[in-house]
């Protein structure tokens, strides 16, 4: 008998006494001599995505026995209850984590398959693992499993009361003691957090229980000034008349905090609602007795008072229950007298909400007990508001009285879910794939309604990678560069398709086709396409409606000039898969639902070109009533303007004065100072007795009406504000906001601007602020806001790097991603270290060139002596390659000329001998060398579109100067970035040019070749055009430790001298208290006689006694414009940045100076011409 020995060590996945078969999961495979085990192919033959229990064929039938969470004939998906994707390698079947809250009948559809996310949540859960309490619910979701009751993040905001003021308390204390200068940073960044948390805590949509002990008081209004012309207040209020009878008590009160002054209040009087306000003289109370207290069903109503002028509203709107319709309630009065200004304090001005605290007393017609009941803030004048925004809680428990849950769908503005962005929040959707795969076909949908120029609608980026889709100057446009070599794609067009700024709802689409097509519809239509190299996306986050600042100016260029989106976005959606915007953990500031209100545009910014029109029924010259919010530099423009038949109205001012004139009657008012950059509300009202003219409520003009003969009904006739292209005034320059006017066909409400047919040349968004000139300051202002103080007095650890008011242009122009200018009025050239060594045998050049000149130098390197060399240039206007040495050398010339203005793609390679040329994809030219040696003996630097003096003379028999741009530089597959040495090289800016010359962002200076003395007299004078509110101007040093620095800071001129070491340091600094940041050019003056220094802006001029005198005899000095290495500058300055923006005539001692013949251009300096926009 013969006994077969066992195999105890099978190897290769084999198995079996004699390991004659594979074990599971493996399938054997055989070849001419050879049998191997290889993984099933359930769904891919990879150890990695075999997910076969067992597995066996069948002929050519492969069949496969799945481990458990997989299912398919190959295995290839996941069972229900588990998610993840088996045909991608590496990956595999989890099983659903929804933390035991998914609904128990739904199993079989827990979660996506795919990324997980859980579907079904319930027990009040929510999130993508059903990992936290859904918003109106508290508790714990994940181990108590106890969501339930309202929200409980009241209890959490309400802590900032006590942390907050603490926080800020001891934050001043360390700064006191002059922290050093890293910590100083910390507490700005801290500062800017709370600020933020505020701005999040006056979006919390959450309402509070009153008891009748209880009180809230809000931060008031940031700017009073905005409340004087219109002011109004939403608030939604619940009683419950069953369980607490309705008695006298007091709502809401906006005033003075001992009870004088203006006001204005809500109070329940008698059963009714009413509103009460007072402008200076008697209380106005107006009653709204159609719809009494005690009828009000137990649920939140919707209550809004407002001010416009002397004219008061309320309006009451009661939500819809069961079959009952919505139901909406008005009732309207006046102030007696001409009084139309709401007058506020804002150090004495209380905003308090359901009671009184101790320390404010209330006038006798608010004196009332305090209010029992649920109040959530929503608007006060348009901008969202929330009671969890309080300086102070006065006996107020939210977690014993638990706030009132609100329906939000009782009311028919919100019945569709929608998101308010004021500007300042932003929605960040991360992993935007857990909803859906980027696939062939992506797809991006957002649905939104606003009124702003300018606004993001969503963006992505991912390092250097970005996509946006933008709102630019009302049209839409989408920017996105996936890494392309030819720089960012741009789709942009006027089309009347793009305009959606127009107050209406619109849909937009993105669509992302094969990876390489961008196809834009609006409104389900087809727009416009544009198609790019192919690439997949890059992203996996989104931002809707805005983004972080810190992003935006980071480190891409095209992204710094974007603002926040001012409007509302009814949904949004990606791959057909929607959003709640609200419920993305990293979304800040938006808030849910957008009132009417956000939609009307009640300011109007004129340039003294344009005009806004309408028309309607009105009779100015019998009986007539407006008033406006007006504010402007310009001492003479067109107000107001109507017309019927010859007879004309008009509404001006008069070298600062404000003129009503009619029918050849004046009424002009007493000041003439009304230009003065303030706000200013004028009130005109017509009788058939009088014509009256009041300004601010002071300055009160009238004058008789001699003819009154207008027709009682008015025909339907155009007006204008601003200008009109009737009248013979010139045309209005600066703001005018919140105008309304008597009409015979309705009552006075304030004007939409976006509702007027006529716009020409006028912007209906926020007017840009403007700074009166200090010469129109009083005396006691310009001193106390412009103080001569010593360098010593500042605190150590401030940074001037601290922008505080933004300049109307951006600091980074629209320019050509990727590319650099050369050329201008001075040379200009980059200079690239450690490449020699790389390109002596072989080298591979690509780059891009845009120009219209002739000739130029392209990039040029040499051995010490030029005998061996290899350059790129251009020559009439065609594209020359050549390298070699002085006894050979090989020249390839393009066929075509490039030097037409648009871009052309460059490859210029050599391989020992042989050389290659390629333009545009053609290959132009290859060629070698006979009898030549393999390597060139080259040194650096490598010259990039010009060379220093002297240099390339004897191989380029040309000028090696190149005027144009160059983009994608790249060597042998790498990209040139960092260059060793810059000079006089700036972005490739689009658009319209000036004369002058510009210093970057990115930085840079000049150095004059002329020095002047610095002694007892000199003077300088400059036009600059800045961009940023800080920067250095001009620096002078002398080695004796003397110098005169001229900068910028927060938008005031300052000049800093520091005379020598012999005279004990002793240092002055002067301020002109001036901005400068503005659209148009402005002259800058530094004069110095004997011991007087002159400062100058324009026509103001300010004079300062130096602390000591200069030395008669100093050596001559390097004059710095634009900035200066930090070693020459004092150490108290040297965080101060570079100047960014346009200088042009320059003048030393009354001589012009010219750029083009300066001694030195480092950095980013463009010199000869300057961006427009």
């Amino acid at each position: 008998l013969c006994v077969c020995p066992v195999f105890q060590d099978c190897q290769d996945h084999s198995t079996g006494d004699f390991c004659e078969r594979c074990e599971d999961g493996y399938l054997l495979h055989q070849t001419p001599g050879s049998h191997e085990c290889r993984p099933c192919s359930c769904p891919i033959s990879l150890e990695s995505n075999n997910f076969a229990a067992h597995c066996d064929k069948k002929g050519v039938v492969l069949r496969c026995v799945c481990q458990e969470g997989y299912a398919g004939h190959y295995c290839e998906r996941c069972a229900p209850g588990y998610y993840g994707n088996p045909m991608r390698v590496g990956d595999s079947c989890k099983k659903c984590e929804c933390n035991g809250n998914s609904d128990p009948n739904l199993i079989f559809s827990e979660c996506h398959n795919v990324t997980g996310q859980c579907l079904h949540c319930w027990g009040n859960t929510h999130g993508d693992h059903c990992e936290r309490c859904t918003s109106g619910y508290y508790g714990d979701a994940i181990i108590a499993k106890d969501c339930q009751g309202e929200c409980y993040d009241c209890v959490a905001v309400s802590s900032l009361s006590e942390v907050v003021p603490e926080l800020l308390s001891k934050l001043r204390v360390v700064e006191e003691k002059k922290t050093a200068t890293n910590i100083s940073i910390n507490i700005l960044r801290v500062r800017e957090l709370i600020a933020q948390a505020r701005s999040v805590a006056r979006k919390v949509q959450v309402s509070m229980k009153f008891n009748g002990q209880s009180a809230v008081e809000l931060h008031p209004h940031p700017s009073v000034e905005e409340l004087k012309a219109v002011t109004s207040i939403s608030l939604y209020v619940r009683v419950d008349p069953d369980k607490d009878p309705i008695e006298d008590r007091f709502l809401l009160y906006l005033g003075d905090k001992n009870g004088r002054k203006d006001y204005m209040g809500l109070a329940i009087k008698n059963d009714n609602l009413v509103y009460v306000y007072n402008l200076g003289g008697e209380d106005v109370e107006i009653p709204l007795s159609s719809k009494p207290v005690s009828s009000w069903p137990p649920v939140f109503n919707l209550i809004r008072v407002e001010r416009l002028g002397r004219h008061g509203k309320v309006f009451l709107t009661v939500p819809s229950q069961d079959s009952v319709a919505e139901q909406k309630f008005i009732q309207k009065g006046e102030a007696d007298g001409t009084d139309s200004i709401f007058h506020l304090d804002r150090k004495d001005t209380v905003f308090i909400i359901g009671g009184v605290p101790p320390d404010v007393k209330l006038p006798p017609a608010l004196s009332l007990a305090p209010f029992v009941g649920c109040v959530e803030l929503a608007t006060l004048n348009n901008e969202v508001i929330s009671l969890y925004n309080f300086r102070k809680l006065h006996k107020m428990d939210v977690t014993t009285s638990v706030p009132c849950p609100r329906y939000r769908l009782a009311f028919s503005q919100g019945r569709v879910a929608s998101y308010l962005f004021d500007g300042t929040g932003y929605a960040l959707v991360s992993n935007i794939e857990r909803r859906g795969r980027i696939g062939v076909v992506t797809r991006f949908d957002i649905e939104v309604r606003t009124v702003a120029n300018n606004g993001i609608l969503f963006l992505m980026v991912n390092q250097s990678d970005f996509f946006v889709l933008e709102l630019r100057n009302g049209f839409l446009r989408l920017v996105y560069d996936f890494g392309y070599s030819g720089g960012p794609v741009v789709l942009e067009s006027n089309l009347t398709k793009l305009q959606i700024n127009d107050a209406r709802y619109h849909e937009v689409s993105v669509i992302y086709h094969f990876s390489k097509k961008m196809i834009l519809l609006v409104d389900r239509s087809y727009v416009k396409a544009v198609e790019s190299e192919k690439k997949t996306l890059p992203f996996s986050d989104i931002y809707i409606g805005g983004a972080p600042s810190s992003l935006l100016l980071s480190r891409y260029t095209h992204l710094s000039s974007l603002v926040g989106l001012k409007g509302c976005v009814k949904g949004f959606q990606f791959q057909k898969k929607d959003f709640n915007l609200l419920e993305e953990p990293g979304t800040i500031g938006i808030s849910s639902g957008c009132p009417e209100e956000s939609f009307m545009s009640r300011k109007a910014y004129f340039t003294g070109q344009g005009y806004l029109g309408s028309s309607g029924k009105i009779s100015p010259f019998s009986s007539f009533e407006g008033g406006l919010n007006f504010n402007t530099q310009q001492p003479s423009g067109l107000l107001y303007y109507h017309r019927q038949g010859s007879d004309e109205f008009t509404l001006s001012l008069e070298n600062g004065a404000v003129v009503l004139h009619s029918r050849g009657t004046k009424v002009r008012s007493n000041k003439k100072n009304y230009n003065d950059g303030r706000s200013h509300f004028l009130l005109a009202s017509v009788t058939k007795q009088i014509y009256q003219l009041v300004i601010d409520d002071k300055d009160k003009q009238e004058k008789t009406n001699p003819d009154a003969s207008s027709p009682p009904d008015s025909p339907v006739k155009m007006f204008y504000y601003g200008g009109s292209p009737h009248s013979k005034i010139s045309n209005f320059t600066g703001c005018i906001s919140h105008a309304y006017l008597s009409r015979q066909d309705r009552d006075i409400e304030a004007e939409d601007f976006q509702r007027y047919t006529e716009h020409v040349q006028v912007s209906l968004q926020d007017c840009p602020e403007e700074r009166p000139p200090a010469s129109l300051l009083p005396a006691s202002v310009r001193r106390s806001s412009a103080p001569s103080r010593k360098v010593s007095d500042v605190p150590s650890h401030y940074s001037y790097k601290t922008e505080t008011k933004p300049c109307h242009l951006s600091p980074h122009p629209r320019s050509t991603r990727h590319a650099h200018h050369y050329g201008g009025s001075a040379p200009s050239r980059r200079e690239y270290d450690g490449i020699a060594e790389v390109i002596r045998e072989r080298c591979h050049f690509s780059l891009s060139v845009r120009t219209r000149s002739a000739s130029g130098l392209l990039f040029y390197v040499s051995d010490g002596s030029e005998e061996d060399f290899m350059a790129l240039f251009l020559s009439d206007g065609k594209l020359l390659f050549s390298f070699g040495s002085s006894q050979q050398r090989l020249l390839l010339s393009s066929r075509d000329k490039h030097n037409d203005g648009h871009w052309h793609n460059v490859i210029c390679s050599r391989e020992g001998a042989l050389g290659r040329l390629i333009v545009d994809g053609v290959a132009v030219v290859e060629q070698g060398l006979p009898n030549s040696t393999t390597s060139l003996h080259l040194q650096d630097p490598l010259y990039v579109a010009g060379v220093p003096p002297g240099h390339a003379q004897k191989n380029l028999q040309m000028s090696s100067e190149f005027s144009g741009c160059l983009r994608g530089f790249q060597l042998n597959g790498g990209w040139m970035t960092s260059a060793s040495r810059s000079f006089g090289v700036t972005p490739c800016y689009e658009g319209s040019m000036e004369p002058g010359t510009y210093f970057s962002e990115e930085g840079g200076y000049v150095v004059l070749d002329d020095s002047f003395n610095l002694g007892l007299k000199f003077e300088l004078v400059m036009e600059v055009r800045p961009r940023v509110s800080s920067g250095v101007l001009l620096h002078v040093f002398t080695a004796a430790q003397e110098y005169l620095t001229l900068h910028l800071r927060y938008s005031q001129v300052r000049v800093y001298t520091v005379p020598g070491q012999s005279l004990h340091c002793t240092r002055s600094e002067f301020i002109l208290q001036q901005c400068v940041c503005m659209c148009a050019h402005v002259r800058v003056s530094v004069i110095r006689d004997m011991k007087m220094v002159h400062l100058g802006v324009d026509s103001e001029m300010k004079h300062v006694v130096t602390a000591e005198p200069l030395h008669t005899e100093r050596p001559r000095a390097p004059v710095f414009i634009g900035g200066a290495p930090d070693s020459l500058l004092p150490v108290s300055m040297r965080s101060v940045r570079n100047y960014t923006g346009c200088v042009r005539n320059l003048l030393v001692n009354k001589s012009p100076v010219s750029f083009s013949r300066a001694a030195l251009v480092s950095g980013a300096v463009s010199v000869g011409t300057c961006p427009v926009a």
